[in-house]
């Protein structure tokens, strides 16, 4: 006790005790033996004192009874501390004071600070044992308190108390200065300070100034890039603990933010969040060059790019440069012919998730695109676009060999090839040839004798999604 020696290891973690029969108890947590069992209620426990706890909890064993609440104790000493909460009475003090004198120990070590328990594998010191307890976890990866709902564990109690509010809600802490509510305790305390401004914290580096100490800390992890939190599921390493859970949820696939519109669920609260713009019509971010106005910050600030004409991603196969990386990222699926994105019903496969989207107006005949003028209404919003050029009648795009006008450039474009005599595009079945792509994949389909455009009516399907409009009109009239 006094040299603190402890000669016995655990062959599984590492940790040390003092005593054999420490050893033998902790190696309890790993085989998960319960030897010792309730003659009452058949509990079973890996401790006897646990077993002794456990008796305690049948009424015959609680002698001592509160005539304030009429709770009842075990021991006389649980008795005494339980009635201080009634007569307000702190018999123990350090300027600030305590009901209990063991809670006035551990206070004390804040002035000294002392910290007694090291933990024997990174020796990080603590000042209390249960802190320690619950760092050990970190090595051992043991997360013994799992959520119900979601089957998530965590290593702390206090961990999966606090997630369970994601679950039911429940925003228990509320600012009594703007009402905000919030989910945990230590988010109202940081709350405070925005109404305070106070950020007496100062990064010696960059000279930046934080309201909390423990923001600081983080903040000195994108000098020296340390990323302590690691996913044990990939392997992917986070410098801050907020940006590991919200990774899991990768991986556990849970959504706890929904739309109270639609219903719609996401991972993070930020997405959530312009989520609702889309209801809203909101766009906050405007281009100061242009004016154009955006949901989002990312997209104003890759927007940008294409007013400084910087393109710095770069095709490795054909070296087309692009603003954007997911634009690059895009455009490199039509070197490999990558299509990720199916559709459910007709199962046809799109390089781009949009596209996918457009393509399922078709199965559900929605046309949200609406013409001012006419009221025609459209799935997609190039056809409104393209169609809105019939009611002024400009004809933009002037062919520089015949001078015929055009409404689009892409009809400019197929017409210029009948003055090259260019075909570009040639069947390979029966080699006839075409001047644009979708001529080709629509007339690929005499051959296969696919028809993508079903009738939900009728059940009909059509190879072209001009007959297939044109039949939907027989059920209208």
């Amino acid at each position: 006790m006094h040299t603190k020696e402890k000669p016995f290891a655990c062959e599984v973690c590492n940790k040390t005790f003092s005593y054999r029969g420490d050893l033998k108890r902790h190696l309890r947590t790993h085989t998960k033996e319960k030897p010792f069992t309730c003659c009452v209620c058949s509990k079973v426990c890996s401790q006897k004192s646990s077993l002794t706890i456990n008796y305690r909890t049948f009424p015959n064993e609680k002698s001592f009874f509160c005539n304030v609440c009429s709770k009842q104790f075990s021991h006389k000493s649980s008795f005494m501390r339980h009635y201080r909460t009634h007569t307000g009475e702190k018999p123990y003090c350090c300027k600030k004071i305590f009901s209990r004198k063991n809670d006035l120990n551990r206070h004390y070590r804040i002035h000294t600070n002392e910290k007694p328990y090291s933990c024997v594998i990174c020796n990080k010191k603590f000042s209390q044992e249960t802190n320690l307890n619950s760092h050990y976890r970190i090595h051992t990866n043991e997360k013994p308190y799992s959520c119900d709902v979601c089957d998530r564990k965590f290593a702390q109690k206090g961990n999966l108390d606090q997630h369970y509010l994601l679950h039911t809600g429940e925003k228990p802490y509320c600012c009594d200065v703007c009402s905000k509510e919030f989910s945990q305790k230590c988010n109202l305390n940081k709350h405070y300070l925005t109404h305070t401004n106070e950020k007496p914290y100062s990064c010696n580096i960059c000279s930046k100034t934080f309201s909390l100490k423990a923001t600081l800390y983080s903040h000195g992890r994108t000098h020296s890039n340390e990323k302590p939190y690691c996913c044990d599921v990939c392997g992917k390493k986070f410098s801050w603990k907020s940006g590991l859970n919200v990774h899991y949820r990768i991986h556990t696939g849970e959504k706890p933010y929904s739309c109270n519109v639609c219903n719609k669920k996401f991972s993070q609260q930020f997405h959530l969040n312009e989520h609702y713009r889309t209801h809203t019509n909101e766009k906050p971010y405007s281009c100061n060059v242009c004016g154009r106005e955006f949901a989002q910050k990312v997209n104003l600030e890759q927007h940008y790019l294409s007013h400084k004409n910087e393109k710095p991603y770069s095709c490795g196969v054909c070296n087309k440069g692009f603003s954007r990386k997911n634009t690059l990222k895009v455009h490199y699926r039509t070197h490999t012919d990558e299509k990720p994105y199916t559709c459910d019903v007709c199962h046809k496969d799109f390089s781009q998730k949009s596209n996918l989207n457009s393509h399922y107006r078709i199965h559900t005949n929605e046309k949200p695109y609406s013409c001012d003028m006419c009221g025609k209404e459209f799935s997609q919003k190039k056809h409104l676009n393209a169609h809105s050029f019939t009611h002024t009648n400009i004809k933009s795009f002037s062919c520089n060999s015949c001078n015929k006008r055009f409404y689009h450039k892409c009809s400019l474009n197929a017409h210029f090839l009948t003055h090259t005599n260019d075909t570009l595009y040639s069947c390979e079945i029966c080699k006839k040839q075409f001047p644009r792509e979708i001529d080709l994949k629509i007339h690929v389909r005499v051959h296969t004798k696919e028809k993508p455009f079903a009738c939900d009516m009728c059940g009909k399907a059509f190879s072209q999604l001009g007959n297939f409009n044109k039949h939907r009109r027989i059920h209208v009239n």
